[in-house]
């Protein structure tokens, strides 16, 4: 995450969660430390996975005190083992001791989300299929799961709602049928917007695919539907697979022949890497 994306579109979402925090002051810190001493603390990680969140994690101590340094071995998206020294933190320890929790919890939780997607990945790896996530995010934190995913080796479905077309049953119940749903929304939408339309049988399909839709979604389909709709749709729109994918499941999914496959679980489902901040001393 550079740090223009930070300061623009992440600092505020930090800040807020350092209020949630410290709604007033660190009771504990400010009862042991009247004063500014100078300490440092060691990053260590406590299980194997894949880490991803290190600029969000300095940037929480940053934004407390600028004069905090903030060293890494290694980077987002590398694989990192149980007891490895990832980095140190070195400052005014009342930051330390106050910013730890909240660095830790956007550390833990997208690493967490690194590791379960590329855990996933991994089970398509061959096949030339993108792994998707969704818009199944935890409020306020999409931008952060959504980079996470691809420090797994994941990619972005669309951001928001302002950033495609993406026609599901319910616009589709809206507009009256398909074939209108996706009308209205060329004659809407400038031409350089792909338009997805979410399908739940053969008969939707046909009609997502005469009327021009640029990529279909098959959800939640069987596996020998999926098949049938890919032999039918024979490359005259993209396709994509949802509906309830996971590492359990996924496999299977490697052989019906779609583009993408999406799934929620990525960003909703992912436990956290354990991480911690070990070994707090004073430095000169």
């Amino acid at each position: 995450m550079n740090e223009i994306t930070m300061k623009t579109q992440a600092d505020h979402l930090i800040l807020e969660a350092l209020k949630e925090d410290i709604s007033s002051e660190d009771v504990s810190t400010n009862a042991v430390l009247p004063e500014a001493v100078q300490g440092e603390v060691e990053l260590i990680c406590k299980q194997d996975g894949i880490i991803a969140g290190l600029d969000v994690f300095k940037r929480v101590f940053q934004l407390l005190d600028a004069d905090t340094q903030v060293t890494f071995y290694c980077k987002d998206g590398d694989a990192v083992k149980k007891k490895q020294l990832m980095g140190k933190v070195k400052g005014d320890i009342r930051v330390l001791l106050s910013g730890e929790r909240v660095a830790l919890n956007y550390l833990q939780h997208m690493s967490g989300i690194a590791t379960y997607t590329h855990e996933v990945a991994a089970l398509l790896k061959g096949s030339g299929i993108k792994l998707l996530d969704t818009r199944k995010t935890t409020p306020n934190m999409r931008i952060f799961e959504k980079y996470a995913v691809r420090a797994g080796g994941g990619h972005n479905h669309r951001y928001n709602l302002s950033d495609g077309v993406m026609l599901k049953d319910n616009h589709i119940g809206a507009a009256g049928s398909v074939k209108k749903a996706v009308e209205m929304a060329k004659e809407y939408v400038p031409f350089v917007r792909k338009i997805e339309v979410e399908t739940e049988n053969m008969d939707m399909v046909k009609e997502a695919v005469d009327a021009g839709a640029d990529i279909i979604m098959l959800d939640n389909m069987s596996i020998d539907e999926m098949k049938e709709a890919v032999r039918w749709i024979a490359g005259r729109a993209e396709t994509e697979c949802s509906g309830n994918v996971t590492k359990e499941n996924i496999a299977q999914l490697k052989e019906v022949g779609v583009d993408y496959i999406s799934s929620g679980a990525l960003t909703h489902s992912a436990p956290i890497l354990d991480i911690s901040l070990k070994n707090l001393h004073r430095v000169e």
